[in-house]
């Protein structure tokens, strides 16, 4: 595939200064009691859309694939386990039902698929019907306007969970109208200083929220630290990785990422947490493009941690991932690899 927008994923807010911590707060977990190799099938499609493939969903009988770039149409529905493109929806645009950016997306059911446009700041709930080959936008939601920007989105019964950037909290809960409920956590960094604004940007999450199990877990863009929300009793378990935590400095007003990039997503399930992990050094990156080489993107490692963030198993795949979608029941997760024509990737637990 035809993509070089590595540093449009890398980074979507700005960064402030860093340094190496002289104590340790959090806990700290370290090798995984088993590695376990998985060869994925890549699974063919019947149309070429992509230009940025970067989420996936399967529900009942369809299949989402997010395209971050797309220059029409966030969203594509393919019928399971065909795969034959069925509907493009989600438009591009500043019109009233069309989106800025799809920053993200969660797939419920074929009644529930909500979005997130962070530059206009509103929630929207499509439906899909198979039959017809449509999607129809069924409920645009304004969240509150004195939140900043918002980067990520779960669904909750009671409404919606939006992480927090001011430094003050981790996230945000908001009812079903997309107001602002209740706020918790705070950035796990053995810093001293102030929690700014730009503290909270650096240590942006990627998130996912398990609605039976109550539990909200997060993993760092940058570095190696993984969060661990009970929203029942406020429980928040932080370990720290052996990479540590997220490293970024401040030249001339502009932020710029050191280290590593650390995790590319995250998923709940019933059982476990599972996390995507890149771990690739900035430095390495840069020489690559220097060299004007398109280096591997996504991650090889699943890393498969319990709901107390105790180490379980790590998956080591064949192809390098940016999203993954796990099936537990079925022994299966699916995954894209934007380094191949065909992006769409099963692999057999």
């Amino acid at each position: 595939m035809k993509q070089f927008l590595y540093t449009i994923i890398i980074i979507h807010t700005f960064f402030t200064a860093c340094t190496t911590s002289p104590k340790q707060i959090y806990e700290r977990y370290g090798e995984f009691p088993e590695t376990i190799p998985l060869t994925g099938d890549i699974i063919p499609l019947d149309t070429a859309l992509f230009r940025y493939p970067f989420r996936i969903a399967v529900r009942e009988n369809i299949a989402i694939i997010q395209d971050l770039h797309n220059i029409d149409h966030y969203l594509h529905a393919f019928s399971f386990p065909e795969w034959t493109h069925l509907v493009s929806f989600a438009p591009r645009g500043e019109g009233p039902e069309e989106m800025i950016i799809c920053e993200t997306f969660q797939f419920n059911s074929l009644d529930s698929l909500w979005t997130l446009d962070p530059n206009k700041m509103v929630i929207h709930r499509y439906e899909i019907v198979p039959d017809e080959k449509s999607a129809t936008l069924a409920e645009v939601i304004p969240v509150q306007k004195e939140l900043l920007r918002s980067l990520d989105l779960a669904v909750t019964p009671d409404g919606f969970i939006v992480p927090d950037y001011t430094g003050e909290y981790r996230y945000h809960l908001l009812n079903r109208q997309g107001n602002l409920v209740q706020s918790g956590g705070h950035i796990p960094t053995e810093e001293k200083g102030d929690l700014s604004v730009a503290t909270a940007q650096g240590w942006r999450p990627f998130f996912d929220f398990n609605e039976e199990k109550g539990i909200l877990a997060m993993a760092t863009q940058l570095g190696e630290v993984i969060e661990i929300f009970d929203l029942a009793d406020t429980t928040h378990i932080v370990k720290y990785g052996p990479l540590g935590a997220p490293l970024f400095s401040v030249h001339d007003g502009n932020g710029y990422p050191e280290g590593i990039m650390g995790f590319v997503d995250i998923q709940v399930t019933g059982q476990y947490i599972y996390a995507v992990f890149e771990g690739t050094w900035f430095s390495k990156k840069l020489e690559f493009y220097a060299q004007n080489i398109k280096p591997v993107s996504g991650g090889n490692q699943i890393y498969v941690f319990d709901f107390k963030g105790n180490p379980v198993r790590k998956y080591l795949l064949d192809h390098y991932i940016y999203s993954l979608d796990v099936h537990e029941d079925e022994g299966l997760i699916y995954a894209l690899d934007l380094n191949q024509d065909e992006p769409v990737v099963r692999f057999r637990l």
